[in-house]
């Protein structure tokens, strides 16, 4: 058997929640290796095609974003539609200056070949292909994988820590991690067509269809592709049959009820059957699971990849915190608490939508008919009909990392097409910035090196400066915001009181929002936003720690709750 130590971390799966890891841990100066079963990339059509604008700013930290929404399909509205009658259309806001559009469309192919550029160029990242993972074992220092290669050779790969990325199909790996799990499977199946063809007027926009007349009782969705490429996903029933349908000349039939007689070319084509499930735990002890093998959601939404994107990023800042010895090992159990609860609301969203276009009973069908027809004549009612709410970055108002603030507060799930207005736990705005002597351009950028202090006008900087190296061991930038706001979008994002401090995460989430004047309640604001040792955040969290149980018994392994999808595919 060939032993081998790997880098720090090990990624296991070089999809694109994987490389995305991958790439954002060598930022931080963490070397990673990374393991696939396969021998080599494979092509695999369109997949997971539509990015929101806060993904493609998180994949710009690893010089991809800029290039993925270059080549992609902008679009920043959202058409519905019932049989031949446009409902509504949904606009994008943005409560920055982004400079990227609310959703870009790209095959996951070439994000995949976009992201593998860059890991090809990485040295402290190491590709491993052709190993298939049999078994994954920790101790209090480190994780052992054991596979099988290829060449028909064992081997045992260590490392500090994992990030499990292997798929929805990673039911050995969840099994001997003691992770159930759980959810259901739906009855329908969706068709997908990736199609060429030159189709004026829909090169911008998504396209959603209750029952149209091409595909009766059912729903129809379009999304605008690169190089004149249209993904078309059909709903259909539970026993579709694909080749016979392009045996008889049915599916050249169905195309053309959409597009007409013009000449079109199938670049892809699959079946699929959407799935809601969930993790019982996405952290046991050493590992973390990311993507899909933490949790699968029906496609309307984009909340799939985009999940597993924001899975990746909070995954990379807590192990090089923890790796770096500036915080405690407790603050990888806050990866479980956030991202568990951000694909908590992500199976919220998708099943509510899910439940719409599929009704699961007469009483159902009746609602669902009667809000259809009521929405064609009065738009008030188009709130009333879901079509699928689109991936938003999630809020971390209740972690234990976030210090609330009496009066900024989170108002809850925002209205479609909004965001929620920036307090402890959401997102900061991304705005221009100006820093003489820093490259960076953009306040995020700014974030991204470690924890970012914004600072009203009366704030004393020299205290600010001195509490906080005495708070916390991790990277810091402080600023005012008006000697880096030149474009005043910053403190109209912000609306900065004259003593405020803003502590924002290495992932742009803001922490805190604290007195300056007051230098406990900012070390204490500092110390939980990473779980430093001895504060209060790390207290919970270890209180909350699960240790690594045994493997699940055989007989519950393939259970109706925890059997391997048959194939997930993202469309929006």
């Amino acid at each position: 058997m060939r032993r081998f130590d790997s880098g720090k971390v090990l990624v296991l799966g070089n999809g694109p929640v994987g490389q995305t890891a991958a790439l954002l841990l060598a930022r931080w100066g963490i070397p990673v290796t990374i393991l696939d079963a396969r021998a080599e990339r494979d092509p695999i059509g369109s997949k997971a095609i539509c990015q929101q604008r806060d993904v493609l700013e998180i994949w710009e930290a690893v010089g991809v974003g800029r290039q993925v929404a270059e080549e992609g399909v902008t679009w920043d509205t959202a058409r519905t539609f019932y049989q031949d009658k446009e409902l509504f259309a949904q606009p994008f806001r943005d409560k920055g200056q982004s400079p990227f559009p609310p959703f870009v469309n790209i095959s996951q192919t070439r994000t995949e070949e976009l992201l593998a550029q860059k890991i090809a160029a990485e040295p402290l990242i190491e590709e491993v292909w052709g190993h298939e993972i049999q078994e994954i074992s920790q101790d209090e220092r480190s994780v052992t994988v054991r596979c099988s290669c290829l060449d028909g050779e064992q081997a045992e790969i260590v490392a500090d820590y994992a990030v499990a990325a292997l798929g929805s199909r990673a039911r050995t790996l969840r099994d001997q991690l003691g992770v159930t799990f759980d959810g259901r499977s739906f009855e329908d199946k969706f068709l997908i067509c990736d199609i060429r063809a030159d189709i004026p007027g829909w090169a911008t926009e998504r396209r959603f269809y209750f029952d149209p007349e091409w595909n009766p009782g059912r729903q129809v969705l379009i999304h605008p592709c690169p190089d004149s490429t249209f993904r078309i996903d059909w709903q259909v029933p539970g026993d579709y049959d694909l080749e016979a349908e392009e045996a008889s000349g049915a599916l050249d039939a169905r195309i053309r009820r959409i597009i007409g007689e013009k000449d079109y070319e199938i670049v892809w084509k699959s079946v699929y059957r959407f799935h809601a499930r969930l993790a019982s735990r996405m952290r046991v002890g050493r590992v973390l699971l990311a993507g899909d093998c933490a949790h699968i959601v029906s496609p309307f939404g984009a909340r799939g990849l985009n999940s597993g994107v924001g899975d990746a990023e909070n995954a990379a800042w807590k192990l090089t915190s923890v790796l770096r010895g500036n915080a405690d090992e407790a603050l990888l159990e806050s990866y479980d608490v956030e991202r568990r609860a951000a694909a908590i609301e992500n199976l919220e969203v998708t099943e509510a939508t899910m439940d719409f276009l599929v009704p699961q009973n007469e009483q159902q069908w009746a609602d669902r008919l009667a809000k259809l027809e009521r929405a064609v004549d009065d738009p008030a009612a188009s709130t009333y009909v879901d079509s699928g709410r689109l991936a938003e970055p999630f809020w971390y108002v209740d972690s234990p990392l976030t210090t609330p603030h009496p009066s900024r507060t989170f108002a809850g799930r925002p209205p479609k097409g909004e965001v929620p207005d920036p307090v402890p736990g959401v997102l900061l705005p991304d705005v221009p910035v100006t820093v003489p002597g820093v490259a960076a351009g953009r306040v995020r950028e700014l974030a991204r090196h470690g924890i970012l202090l914004l600072t009203g006008p009366e704030v004393d900087q020299e205290l600010v400066r001195e509490t906080a190296l005495a708070a916390i061991k991790s990277p810091l930038r402080l600023h005012a915001v008006a000697d880096i706001d030149t474009t005043g979008k910053l403190a109209e994002a912000l609306r900065p009181e004259p003593t405020d401090v803003w502590v924002v995460r290495p992932d742009s989430h803001i922490a805190a929002v604290v007195n300056g004047t007051d230098s406990r309640a900012l070390g204490t604001a500092l110390q939980d936003a990473i779980a430093a040792p001895g504060s209060e955040a790390a207290r919970v969290l270890a209180e909350r720690e699960v240790p690594p149980g045994p493997p699940l018994p055989p007989r519950e392994r393939g259970s109706a709750t925890d059997t391997a999808p048959l194939g997930v595919v993202s469309a929006g």
